[in-house]
């Protein structure tokens, strides 16, 4: 069973999802009509039922990152991916926050330096962006590159960190 709940942030609406395991998906407003489909995908048909208080704490937590006041996360999370996607994922969720790394110097923490593509479509599939920061991920040219959703997010999710 998928739990969901919808907040408001300073970036628009977020959609929570969270299994027994732990939180699965934040998905942004601009995606929050497919989310059943996304989560179909990346977890096969399950119920989904909303539940506001059961997402309490990753609520929470993502008000005080919004506020300023937290740097991290304590969140049970719930990944299912490649091992490869899932290794460059764990690499994204350590970098510190209010820094940032390239797509290469990710490939070489998931141990792999020349899967630099393949650490881009990792990031590219983050179902838990912001809780896996994957917008302090750079091209190595210190351009932005892309992101879920979308650059205008991303640049003031950088921003609020003060990393650019």
């Amino acid at each position: 069973m998928i739990e969901y709940t919808i907040i408001d942030s300073p970036i628009g609406k977020l959609l929570l999802a969270q299994s027994y395991k732990g939180l699965n998906h934040i998905i942004f407003e601009n995606k929050i009509h497919q989310f059943e489909s996304i989560i179909f995908r990346d977890r096969g048909k399950q119920k989904i039922t909303q539940n506001n208080s059961s997402l309490s704490k990753a609520t929470h937590q993502l008000n005080e990152y919004f506020s300023g006041y937290r740097k991290f996360f304590e969140l049970k999370l719930d990944l299912t991916m490649p091992p490869f996607y899932y290794k460059a994922l764990m690499a994204v969720k350590s970098i510190p926050y209010g820094q940032y790394r390239t797509y290469k110097e990710i490939a070489m923490s998931a141990g792999n330096p020349k899967a630099v593509r393949a650490t881009g479509t990792a990031n590219a599939r983050n179902p838990i962006p912001i809780v896996i920061p994957c917008h302090r991920v750079l091209a190595s040219n210190g351009g932005l590159g892309g992101y879920g959703g979308g650059l205008n997010i991303k640049n003031f999710l950088l921003n609020l960190e003060g990393t650019i």
